[in-house]
């Protein structure tokens, strides 16, 4: 999302104009079709000021367009702010290998299945955020194209079965995955649900520079950490082969998505 920070400014130049014109809180609920207290939130800079507020005060207040101007300062960031440098590096990056137990990974999510889990998050995301996430999720997933970039993805088997839309949705997005791993560049790899592994502490990714330097990404339910201490990189590198060797192999995990496609 925006920088907070830039809420604040623009509620505070709402609240500056809207002072001097001597335009209460009230009229401008009023005039926008806003409740007082969405106006109260985005004035003192707890919620993002939408465009159409921006157009309303500037017209009421006289601000010359000096207010529609913060429209361009307001866009939504195109990754939540703590997944920014990971998304950098993850562009500059030779090889990623990738484990997630509940989820399809993000580079291998169809439009579909991207648009079901922006529309599920809470707090409620605006529709311009969603748009915003949906298209740069979109665009992440040309890296896969890169011949000389390469792919490991391990997914559970729960993120296989769970449908989050209708069966023929679900039934697309298991079908992509079957495309997306035909990429010679690319390995998709099936841990089956049941047992003791390395795994259970939950999802990462390995990323491996240019320079053959390695990071990890580890993402929460708020917050993600990035790290390269060679103490902890060993730890997870070790445990991603222990995973890999767990899965299913490319082929008999081909075979068991099909499976799951043809059953819906």
């Amino acid at each position: 999302m925006t920088s907070p920070m830039a809420w604040r400014y623009c509620g505070n130049q709402i609240k500056l104009w809207r002072t001097r014109a001597g335009v209460s809180r009230e009229e401008l609920a009023k005039e926008a079709g806003y409740e007082y207290e969405t106006i109260k939130s985005m004035d003192q800079g707890r919620r993002r000021p939408t465009l159409h507020l921006l157009q309303i005060a500037d017209q009421l207040c006289g601000a010359g367009e000096l207010l529609v101007a913060a429209k361009d300062y307001l866009r939504p960031e195109r990754f939540v702010s703590y997944a920014q440098d990971f998304m950098l590096l993850e562009a500059d990056a030779i090889a990623l290998s990738s484990y997630q137990p509940q989820l399809i990974p993000g580079l291998l999510q169809t439009e579909e299945t991207m648009r079901l889990l922006f529309n599920g998050h809470w707090p409620p995301l605006d529709d311009e955020i969603i748009e915003e996430r949906v298209a740069a999720r979109l665009a992440r997933q040309a890296m896969l194209d890169k011949a000389t970039k390469v792919f490991n993805f391990i997914v559970g088997e729960a993120a296989l079965r769970t449908t989050l839309g209708d069966r023929e949705a679900h039934k697309r997005q298991l079908l992509h995955l079957l495309s997306a791993g035909k990429r010679r560049n690319v390995t998709i790899q099936v841990l089956r649900t049941g047992g003791v592994h390395p795994g259970l502490d939950g999802p990462f990714v390995l990323l491996e520079m240019p320079d053959h330097d390695r990071l990890v990404y580890e993402e929460g339910q708020q917050s993600g950490v990035l790290y390269s201490e060679p103490e902890k990189i060993g730890i997870m590198v070790h445990r991603h082969v222990m995973l890999a060797q767990r899965a299913l192999s490319p082929d008999e995990s081909a075979r068991f998505i099909r499976k799951l496609a043809e059953e819906l």
